[in-house]
């Protein structure tokens, strides 16, 4: 059964640290392109990152550049995004989805996860 479970979301000072990881169990990781999406109350579902297949390119969106990192562990068949310099603006239910193809970006037909909250306080 194809299943992505994303881990690692929480609350933490603006300023502070998070690492998200999406684990994968059905299929490999590595095969197809991960993005990280998130949503924040009221607001659309956007796309934060994204890593194409076997370490092909990764895109961010503007407001995360220079602060969130992609990488993938194909020992553990996991995707992460490590998150640094977070801000309130950052607070969101954090998912991960793979694309059905090795570019980037996974589309709402793709595979999802439930999500993951992380909460930035000021």
């Amino acid at each position: 059964q194809v299943q992505l479970v994303e881990s690692g979301g929480g609350l933490v000072q603006a300023g502070g640290s998070l690492r998200l990881s999406c684990a994968a169990s059905g299929f490999i990781l590595d095969h197809y392109a991960i993005g990280w999406f998130r949503q924040a109350p009221g607001k659309e579902r956007e796309g934060v990152s994204c890593i194409s297949s076997s370490d092909g390119p990764t895109y961010y969106a503007d407001s995360v550049k220079g602060r969130f990192t992609i990488s993938r562990d194909n020992s553990k068949n996991t995707v992460s995004l490590q998150m640094n310099s977070l801000i309130p603006e950052d607070t969101a239910v954090y998912y991960c989805a793979a694309a059905s193809s090795i570019y980037c970006w996974p589309t709402l037909r793709d595979y999802w996860g439930q999500g993951t909250q992380v909460a930035v306080s000021s």
